[in-house]
């Protein structure tokens, strides 16, 4: 005989809730832990598990990737600098998306420089 759980359904008689233990509220009642509603739960609260996990792991990715590529492009200067490569070693369009963002920068920098803080 399997072990009971107590369930709890929903309005479209979905379990919605599982305890191990008796639960002395109304709406819950005894099944088999094996039974296909109970087994049905926890895969779903499985999967809904994996996905905040796979969704917090490419959130984390995602907020990485741009301090991750400044870095990139100081490490490439910093091996161009010092002679361990040449910039046009570099496929052509890793020239560009640097030489891109250099741009951006400096632009970006020359804006602040105009900016006077002191200035209302």
């Amino acid at each position: 005989m399997s072990a009971p759980v107590y369930v709890k359904k929903g309005t479209d008689g979905r379990v919605v809730a599982l305890s191990r233990t008796p639960v002395a509220a109304p709406g819950w009642r005894v099944t088999a832990h094996d039974a296909r509603e109970v087994l049905d739960f926890i895969e779903a609260l499985d999967d809904e598990a994996l996905d905040d996990v796979e969704g917090s792991i490419e959130d984390a990715l995602s907020e990485s990737d741009l301090p991750f590529v400044r870095v990139l492009e100081d490490v490439i200067d910093l091996l161009i600098d010092n002679a361990l490569i040449r910039f046009t070693d570099l496929p052509p369009a890793a020239q560009d998306k640097l030489l891109q963002r250099r741009t951006s920068r400096e632009q970006r920098q020359g804006l602040s420089l105009l900016v006077d803080e002191d200035t209302i």
